[in-house]
């Protein structure tokens, strides 16, 4: 698996149902989700997060904001509200389409396309804030880790990461089918049973890997937080911050 069927998986999902696929939500299928509740659930994310941040004395500069595997912009728009600039970027044309559709920040947020294996597009120490949920454990995983240690070059000294990835799968029946079923059987489950408009390819990234790529940068992980997963998945938040020059 590489970027052009993750571009392909996502540009389905961009077209057919864009906001579901952002939050899988069973109860949202069909277009089940209102733009302004959908935009709310971002902002309350967003503002727990940063509140976490503060509370571990983590305080980085509110100049810009990276949003990777932005989608519709449900997390861009809510960083705007933090910051002055806000990057949204996501590997499907339809996604961005859409975030620029629901984009009610008055022009702060810039949404661009990448699909490349890197973030060669920006320059070093360019953000303050890089913030990703739920997008890396679509990535192989080697991939995923190239987009980490690019995190780590983009971000500013004294800056944070927010990453929120699966650790593992759970000790439940749906954990152990994902994590021993054969992805063909999977995605054939995940088109024809459960009706999805493209599969959605899951990987664990576990917190001492994660941990060890972003300290071969000189990042640290201040906090790790368990949250949604249902019963498939062991979701954790991590809370990382890349120390200035006096190691704050």
């Amino acid at each position: 698996m590489g970027l052009d069927e993750v571009r392909a998986d996502w540009t389905r999902l961009g077209s057919a149902e864009p906001l579901w696929a952002v939050c899988v939500d069973p109860a949202k299928r069909g277009g089940g989700w209102d733009d302004d509740e959908f935009l709310a659930s971002g902002a309350a994310e967003i503002d727990a997060a940063l509140g976490r941040l503060a509370e571990l004395g983590l305080r980085p500069g509110r100049r810009r904001a990276l949003d990777f595997g932005c989608g519709a912009g449900r997390l861009s728009n809510a960083l705007a509200a933090h910051f002055a600039r806000v990057v949204g970027v996501d590997i499907a044309p339809t996604m961005l389409d859409e975030a620029r559709r629901l984009d009610r920040s008055g022009g702060r947020v810039d949404f661009r396309l990448n699909d490349r294996p890197d973030l060669a597009a920006f320059a070093d120490d360019s953000f303050d804030l890089v913030y990703t949920d739920l997008v890396l454990q679509h990535l192989p995983p080697k991939l995923a880790e190239g987009y980490l240690r690019e995190f780590v070059r983009v971000l500013r000294p004294g800056g944070a990461m927010v990453i929120g990835v699966p650790d593992r799968e759970r000790a439940t029946f749906k954990g152990l089918v994902f994590r021993f079923a054969p992805w063909p059987l999977i995605r054939l489950a995940q088109r024809r049973l459960l009706g999805y408009p493209a599969p959605m390819r899951m990987h664990p990234l576990p917190r001492a890997r994660l941990a060890a790529v972003l300290a071969a940068g000189g990042a640290r992980i201040a906090d790790s937080q368990e949250y949604w997963g249902g019963d498939h998945w062991l979701h954790l938040r991590h809370y990382a911050w890349l120390p200035d020059g006096e190691g704050r």
